[in-house]
């Protein structure tokens, strides 16, 4: 039988818990917000500005989703409640059940909706810009790009977020070199400037025919993709633009037209490519979305000149600037080194499980800024 003492105590502290997270939230804050935007879509000339329009409805639709994992976390609550009255009338097996369920279900899903609250950087609910790079390690660190590559496809598939690689380029026998991808979905970069960082494999490689231990790593900077109206302005003549044939993995992207396209930005030497998309013209257009995100960061760290304070605190791609580390032998181990939380199951972690290294990173730092 049920302690009843001890599940209306777990319910009175969810009570304060879920009010606290409403009064962070600011719900009905979001509702008027929400209101203030459907009511600009009434209006005549609103589906005129494609781009606007597009920001606008994006908008309504992120604010929805916030309010709705609180109205969905508050419906939980009241069904637990019921439940528990009826449980304290009746005494009944099928009843306990349901509300010990429930009651578990109500503790995640509010461990969630805190989570999210976390994610209140000035850029956290952007799309995601994410780069990775070889480092010390040669052939192998190129593969370690590729297997990096493969875990964050399959983290974002995991979440139902959009996952396009935008430019590539392989490596000399194998693996690739640099790579890369936009993420989108809700809060894919609030997520993701989790793993901005050097990351290390330790392995025997496939590639030393002595079987030997290898180390070798690999850096992953994330940058929000940010609206191009924001006030940036970019001169026609501050652009150089290259084209050369799209030379993606396996084929996929292979053309024999010269549709891929390089952006130089000349007064910060900025270069961001394309080659993901058919023409030379939808290349462009996402080249100079990159080159706008890129800019915006720059401007927002108020140092204009150095391409090196993009990435904020620079990253040796060597030993000693991990901030994870992923071990095959002669244990298998992924540990983060910021906040010591780490999985046995190396595997698991490759096949995208990345959650628990996220969460614990973003309770870590307490969602901070961007």
């Amino acid at each position: 039988m049920l302690d009843t003492g001890l599940i209306k105590s777990d319910i009175a502290n969810l009570s304060k818990d879920i009010g606290d997270l409403e009064k962070s939230l600011d719900t009905q804050s979001i509702k008027v917000e929400i209101a203030g935007l459907e009511e600009q879509t009434a209006a005549v000339d609103f589906w005129n500005d494609h781009e606007n329009m597009q920001k606008v409805l994006q908008k309504i639709k992120r604010l929805k989703q916030r309010l709705f994992g609180y109205e969905s976390l508050a419906d939980a609550f009241e069904n637990v409640e019921v439940l528990f009255e009826l449980y304290t009338e009746e005494k009944d097996a099928e009843i306990e059940t349901e509300l010990v369920n429930c009651l578990s279900e109500l503790k995640k899903e509010y461990e969630i909706a805190k989570l999210e609250m976390l994610l209140s950087g000035k850029h956290d609910m952007e799309n995601a810009i994410m780069t990775l790079h070889a480092g010390a390690g040669g052939t192998e660190a190129q593969d370690w790009v590729e297997m990096l590559l493969r875990m964050y496809s399959r983290w974002a598939e995991s979440r139902n977020f959009k996952f396009v690689i935008t430019d590539i380029l392989p490596g000399d026998d194998a693996g690739i070199k640099s790579v890369t991808a936009r993420v989108e979905g809700n809060h894919a970069y609030g997520y993701l400037k989790s793993e901005n960082g050097v990351h290390r494999l330790v392995r025997i490689s496939p590639f030393d025919s002595s079987g030997r231990r290898h180390t070798s790593f690999a850096s992953l900077e994330v940058i929000p993709e940010i609206s191009s109206d924001v006030n940036i302005s970019i001169k026609p003549e501050d652009i150089k633009m290259d084209t050369f044939r799209a030379s993606g993995a396996g084929g996929q992207h292979v053309n024999k037209t010269d549709s891929a396209v390089r952006l130089t930005h000349l007064p910060t030497k900025i270069v961001v490519a394309c080659q993901s998309e058919r023409s030379q013209h939808q290349n462009r257009e996402t080249a100079m979305k990159l080159l706008y995100s890129k800019l915006i960061e720059l401007a927002e760290r108020e140092e204009k000149e150095k391409i090196e304070d993009l990435k904020g605190v620079q990253m040796e791609i060597a030993w000693g600037s991990q901030i994870r580390s992923y071990v095959f032998c002669p244990y298998t181990m992924v540990k983060d080194h910021r906040t010591n939380f780490e999985m046995g199951d190396v595997h698991k972690v490759m096949d995208g499980d990345l959650n628990g290294f996220i969460n614990a990173y973003l309770m870590f730092r307490g969602g901070g800024n961007d």
